[in-house]
């Protein structure tokens, strides 16, 4: 059973993905969490004093065990919180990935990549589903990924699809829910990523000279939307789980 004042662990792969504005949220609710980095080599810790698993994005893909064998350990611990443990799950972009790859869904190469301010559309699961209440049925996210879920896991709901993305988000027996856009962003999410080498070059390729200056206005455009929707978000994942 949920303790008065749930903990909330967090996976982090680089330290410029965290929660964002999800961390206002835990503070006005004097909700407790903890970040693991694990590309800087930190631990997993035991679940036993967690009541949730939050995992963020990042610029490896689920597949680069090799020049990141600690994805290994990672996928052993969504299973085991998931499935073992029937822990609450929010995801991320790689988060989202990560869940769909460690349960048993499929992921790779997207085959055209999506990265701007593209749209998102609910599908009618994502209608019936209480991650998705009181969200728009068709807005514009923040999307920055060359990767993408081809196949969801044995028992997963698509909640969210779009033309380039089938899968933009899912849930997993009612606890588990994850997205690959993003609604966490602050006003500097989008200048700390594109410091990131590998988002830099994505970001250009895809988009061309002076992408990076564009996406920054496009999404202090959006930014009260954005913010919205993860309120949202937040909220209905909270309520969800019975965490708030």
């Amino acid at each position: 059973m949920t303790r008065q004042s749930p903990r909330i662990l967090v996976f982090q792969h680089i330290a410029c993905e965290h929660p964002g504005i999800f961390r206002d949220f835990l503070a006005e609710d004097g909700i407790e969490w903890m970040t693991v980095e694990l590309d800087e080599g930190e631990p997993i810790p035991s679940f036993e004093h967690y009541d949730a698993l939050w995992v963020m994005g990042g610029p490896m893909d689920t597949w680069q065990e090799d020049d990141n064998p600690w994805l290994v350990a990672e996928k052993a611990a969504i299973r085991d919180a998931v499935m073992d443990r029937e822990m609450p799950y929010l995801g991320f972009c790689l988060g989202h990935q990560l869940l769909a790859d460690a349960l048993g869904g499929e992921v790779g190469p997207a085959g055209e990549p999506e990265i701007g301010i593209l749209e998102v559309e609910v599908t009618d699961a994502g209608r019936a589903s209480p991650f998705m209440t009181d969200l728009p049925e068709r807005a514009a996210c923040l999307q920055w990924h060359s990767a993408e879920v081809l196949r969801e896991p044995p028992g997963a709901s698509v909640l969210a699809s779009s033309p380039a993305c089938r899968v933009q988000a899912m849930s997993i027996a009612g606890r588990a829910f994850s997205i690959q856009y993003h609604v966490e962003l602050t006003p500097t999410t989008v200048v700390e990523w594109g410091e990131i080498p590998e988002y830099r070059s994505a970001l250009d390729s895809t988009l061309g000279p002076g992408a990076l200056d564009r996406m920054i206005v496009d999404a202090d455009t959006h930014m009260s939307a954005f913010n919205s929707a993860s309120r949202q978000i937040y909220g209905n994942f909270m309520a969800a789980n019975g965490l708030k």
